[in-house]
């Protein structure tokens, strides 16, 4: 089984507007309210191709309440873990007119060191084929708190900032970040170099996220540039997390690098043709994955 982990749950509500212009009053055309943060939307992306997957997860509040309401009409096979502060909400606007997407955070309730162990427990008692840990650490979480969930296992960690730099004590099988969150934690542009300096931290491999370039992969078995096909417009929150979910299937699968890269380019793609964070389109995923493009390059070029 997968198991995915969020400490930093949150209701995700998205705001479909005609256009967004600074200092003017919008009026939605349409409000769409799920259970949400990284690690649940890799699970729902998993879940929608069949996979064997399950979700730990934070609740606490109105708001939690609300998430695990979602999450059961989702389907989805979740643990929540109860919390005195209230779930965050992240805020999504999307223009129609030109595809632009604005995303506001909120940072999330403090996690008392009680309930950040009984989180830990939960993923202890689990023993998951492959564990994916996404997203933010909620204040109050020990900043190596993922090093901690993931020492030991088969890991895909996709986070930034220090909450990535410390993690990689823990030794993930991959991390994901996209191209600024790689150069913020190394200060290098190159991103083969920059992926060089997280592997020698303790991450095995790094997929970084190129954006509309597709990804690239540094391995101990090889260097790869995965391109998609055609360049998508749409609502591009949820492509990182579809990335994501298909390293975890692969991994589980154990499948060579070049095969998990195909899947995680059309699935990204599928994300982006999603109306939601952790939908997917899954028509154009079995369309794109025999035509994204896999090649090797070295590690200098």
């Amino acid at each position: 089984m997968i198991v995915t982990v969020t400490p930093n749950t949150a209701l995700d509500v998205t705001y479909t507007v005609d256009s967004l212009v600074p200092d003017g009053v919008h009026r939605a055309r349409d409000v769409r309210r799920r259970a949400g943060g990284k690690g649940v939307n890799v699970a729902r992306v998993l879940h929608a191709l069949g996979a064997d997957v399950g979700a730990i997860a934070t609740a606490g509040g109105a708001t939690g309440a609300a998430v695990a309401a979602e999450l059961g009409v989702a389907g989805l096979a979740a643990e929540l873990v109860t919390i005195a502060g209230e779930t965050r909400r992240t805020t999504t606007v999307l223009s129609a007119v030109d595809g632009s997407v604005t995303l506001i955070n909120e940072p999330g309730p403090v996690l008392s060191g009680p309930e950040w162990t009984a989180l830990a427990e939960r993923v202890r008692r689990r023993e998951p084929d492959v564990l994916v840990c996404s997203g933010s650490l909620p204040p109050g979480a020990p900043e190596d708190g993922y090093a901690q969930l993931i020492a030991g296992t088969t890991a895909v960690l996709d986070t930034s900032g220090p909450a990535l730099l410390a993690g990689l004590a823990g030794r993930p099988a991959v991390v994901k970040p996209n191209a600024e969150e790689l150069r913020e934690v190394t200060g290098l542009d190159d991103p083969v170099a920059a992926a060089g300096e997280l592997r020698r931290a303790g991450a095995r491999a790094v997929v970084v996220s190129l954006g509309s370039e597709g990804l690239l992969a540094v391995t101990d078995a090889g260097v790869w540039l995965a391109t998609p096909s055609t360049v998508l417009s749409g609502n591009s929150t949820g492509a990182g997390d579809a990335v994501v979910a298909a390293l975890a299937l692969g991994l589980s699968r154990r499948e060579p690098w070049p095969d998990i890269l195909r899947r995680a380019v059309a699935l990204s793609g599928a994300a982006v043709l999603g109306p939601l964070a952790g939908d997917v389109d899954l028509a154009h995923y079995h369309r794109e994955l025999g035509l994204v493009a896999v090649r090797a390059r070295p590690e200098q070029e």
